[in-house]
């Protein structure tokens, strides 16, 4: 430990520990959050695109390598990223790089309404058109152009994992490795339009209704991990509260609406210039609770194996950023690592920066560091 532990106590990381005898009494001082405790952390900006503004948050060093983050629906770059990106065994990767997390137009904190605008003693503005996705991975190159990023590695959830693919496929040049949670290469069944369809009906109308929460909980997570993590749930339940309707309405109808990736394997080495398949190394992951882990296997099948991996992680439903980050941080690492970044970076290092997170791994660290200087042994 840092710090040595007195009877007096000790704060860390927002958790108050006491002591009473060889017992410890842990007490979080502040609910948890989806949205930055330090705002001026991140710097950012917001992006004209031909098709709407984009809010772009950036953490990091921009001289270094890029990675573009895109949030699934019903979340952003902050609540859909925020918790991994700022994981403490992420830090010594993130060193090695530069995050931006980029927003679908109306969907960061705060945005306003993208609705009909009506010009004041005048004739009424013409509706906003949302984006379609392929229209949604084209707001990518004017935001590489603004911060003059000529290749990035893309890691995207869900609908920012789809519209990373899109991109990958317009421009393959620009496009190192992507890490795709939760993708489907597939259009819209008739079951998922139909509760799409329903949620878009009740949004743009200002409903948030139960209907609409139980489904984005269930696409966030899945029916196991809703039965099992009351709290993580809970706290993503909340920030459900704070979304915009109608502009979420919009991108749940751009998604719905979504076409085939139109990508095949092809084992051929000859016939592989002219097939539309993703060239970049990909990572493909998915839990194994995951509502969308049949998509991702069917998605695993079209991809060349030889520059694909798919990863299926244990005790974790469709929220792998939130369920298993250590297991993503790791996987993510030699995913990197296998491309030629981070080449010094090792398990060992990672695990030497780890702090007390949470409740459980604090009293294991403190029960660890006691029996061991008790027995005379060094601590790692």
């Amino acid at each position: 430990m840092a710090e040595k532990l007195s009877d007096t106590g000790l704060k860390l990381s927002g958790i108050d520990l006491k002591m009473s005898g060889k017992y410890f009494e842990l007490q979080e001082t502040r609910p948890r959050s989806l949205h930055r405790q330090n705002s001026s952390a991140l710097k950012a900006d917001d992006v004209e695109t031909g098709h709407g503004i984009c809010h772009v948050a950036v953490q990091g060093d921009r001289s270094k390598p890029a990675i573009i983050t895109y949030h699934d629906i019903g979340l952003n770059g902050e609540t859909c990223f925020h918790g991994f990106f700022n994981y403490s065994e992420m830090q010594p990767i993130l060193r090695h790089f530069c995050v931006y997390h980029v927003n679908a137009p109306g969907q960061h904190h705060g945005a306003l309404p993208l609705a009909q605008r009506q010009e004041v003693n005048g004739p009424k503005a013409p509706e906003y058109h949302f984006p379609t996705m392929d229209e949604l991975a084209e707001t990518l190159s004017p935001i590489l152009q603004f911060y003059n990023i000529s290749r990035f590695i893309g890691f995207g959830m869900g609908t920012g994992a789809n519209i990373l693919c899109r991109y990958a496929l317009m421009y393959p040049n620009k496009v190192d490795a992507l890490v795709l949670i939760n993708c489907t290469a597939t259009a819209a069944g008739w079951g998922e339009w139909g509760y799409q369809k329903v949620n878009s009906w009740y949004l743009k109308a200002g409903n948030m209704t139960a209907f609409t929460e139980n489904y984005l909980l269930w696409h966030w997570f899945g029916d196991a991990t809703l039965t099992s993590n009351e709290d993580l749930v809970k706290t993503f339940r909340e920030n459900i509260k704070a979304l915009n309707p109608h502009n979420l309405a919009l991108l749940i109808e751009a998604y719905a609406k979504r076409t085939d990736l139109g990508i095949v394997r092809e084992m051929d080495p000859t016939k592989k210039l002219g097939t539309k398949m993703l060239r970049c190394n990909t990572l493909l992951i998915a839990g194994v609770d995951s509502p969308h882990l049949d998509a991702t296997i069917h998605m695993n099948s079209r991809l060349d194996p030889t520059t694909s991996n798919w990863l299926k992680i244990d005790n974790c439903g469709g929220m792998v950023l939130e369920e298993q980050p250590e297991k993503l941080c790791e996987a993510f690492r030699l995913f990197l690592q296998g491309m030629g970044y981070v080449p010094s970076l090792s398990q060992t290092k990672i695990v030497a920066t780890r702090s007390a997170a949470s409740r459980s791994e604090f009293v294991s660290t403190v029960h660890h560091e006691h029996e061991a200087r008790r027995d005379g042994q060094a601590v790692y």
